[in-house]
């Protein structure tokens, strides 16, 4: 058996990723099993750079607030704005310390410095997926919406298509704070979601959207197509907020099943977007990448299930030239409690082969395991998840760290 699983493994490359692939995929998904650790981002860095050196790969997409990723974006393209800003404001997640990395800021500035430069076409693009929503509470629509009617009123010759002014959008959206009131996360009543303004403010979006969509050919040709983008961007964030603020007022048992997969949508929506681009590496959890229906459990909630932003975006583009998954397992995270894994999980035997980190063959694994995989590890924190063994057949390939020191 130990024979058998060393011939699944590679050493950690682009190369021995690609060499896993039929051809090499518009979105290229590596996960991780938990969030803040610096050696997983640091492999991250470091397979992107081999991916746009080798591969062509020019956008890198991270689980981050996709509004707030439009300041890294500027900043690696055009240098707007100053490094120690732009790691501030262009991240999400400020308990994960995104904005705070070592890595994260060693890479935009590496993609600052690759584009300074190079035309356009050639750059590498900053993108972040994921909706403006952490897990306490979810932020108001206003910087969407506004953004998008400002767009269009600006370039629309008849304003008569517009379907409000500036000003009833602002009326409408009244105080901010309201809507980013962390009371709405756990309890309904108290969230603006359902109420007569936020009602009016989703016809509202669904028809600036449509404004946006009918006017395309006028709107790439006055300004570009990366302007045009961005609002499409504007438009699928403030659609997707105001969806979202619309079920946190819903009071059923299905509420937070409900939440947890229209965030995944609003991912799948962006990734979609960002493959008409070009081939794009995305990095994020494990569950909001893999094909596999994905579960968690949350504070006093039953078992809450799920399709992530993964098995959506495989399902419209398909696997292979499309769509492409590279879990990432880990042997032990010991300053987080995560000892050495038993030998009779999947960790446990990737962990007693002799290299520190490896590319896996995940099918070919799941092959050499037979038709009954090892038993799923049990993490003792709640921060990291492990492989569960039912799904390797599913992964494209698999990095293996069999040792993550504290950051």
């Amino acid at each position: 058996m130990a024979t058998d699983i060393k011939t699944t493994a590679h050493a950690v490359e682009a190369t021995s990723i690609m060499k896993l692939l039929r051809t090499r995929p518009q979105l290229l998904a590596l996960g991780e099993p938990t969030h803040g650790e610096e050696t997983l981002l640091d492999v991250r860095n470091d397979l992107f750079r081999q991916l746009v050196e080798e591969e062509g790969y020019r956008t890198i997409a991270i689980e981050s607030d996709c509004m707030a990723g439009l300041v890294v974006d500027d900043y690696v393209t055009s240098g707007t704005g100053a490094l120690d800003d732009v790691m501030e404001h262009g991240f999400s997640h400020p308990d994960l310390g995104l904005g705070a990395s070592a890595a994260n800021r060693e890479l935009v500035r590496w993609a600052g410095e690759f584009n300074d430069g190079r035309p356009a076409s050639e750059q590498i693009r900053f993108a972040g997926f994921d909706g403006p929503l952490e897990i306490t509470h979810a932020a108001g629509p206003r910087q969407a919406l506004t953004s998008l009617h400002g767009y269009l009123s600006a370039r629309v010759a008849d304003a008569d298509l517009l379907p409000c002014t500036a000003e009833t959008l602002d009326h409408l959206l009244g105080d901010d704070d309201r809507w980013a009131d962390p009371a709405a996360m756990m309890d309904p009543a108290q969230s603006v979601g359902q109420s007569a303004e936020a009602q009016q403010l989703r016809v509202l979006a669904d028809d600036l959207v449509a404004l946006l969509d009918a006017q395309s050919p006028h709107l790439i040709a006055a300004t570009s197509r990366d302007d045009w983008d961005r609002a499409r961007l504007y438009g699928r964030t403030a659609t997707g907020l105001l969806r979202y603020h619309h079920w946190m007022a819903d009071a059923s048992p299905s509420r937070m099943a409900r939440l947890v997969g229209l965030r995944d949508q609003m991912m799948a929506h962006n990734l979609l977007a960002l493959a008409e681009r070009g081939p794009t590496l995305v990095h994020a959890h494990n569950t909001h990448l893999q094909r596999d229906k994905s579960t968690m459990r949350m504070w006093d909630q039953p078992l809450l299930e799920w399709w992530s932003a993964g098995a959506l975006v495989n399902s419209c583009l398909g696997e292979g030239e499309g769509y492409a998954f590279v879990a990432t397992a880990l042997g032990t995270l010991r300053h987080q409690g995560v000892d050495t894994p038993p030998p009779d999980t999947v960790e446990g035997l990737l962990h007693a082969l002799p290299e520190d980190r490896y590319v896996i063959d995940a099918p070919r694994l799941a092959a050499a395991l037979g038709d009954t995989p090892p038993a799923p590890r049990v993490s003792p924190w709640f921060g990291y998840a492990p492989l569960d063994p039912a799904h390797l057949a599913r992964i494209d390939g698999l990095v293996f760290l069999k040792n993550v020191p504290g950051s």
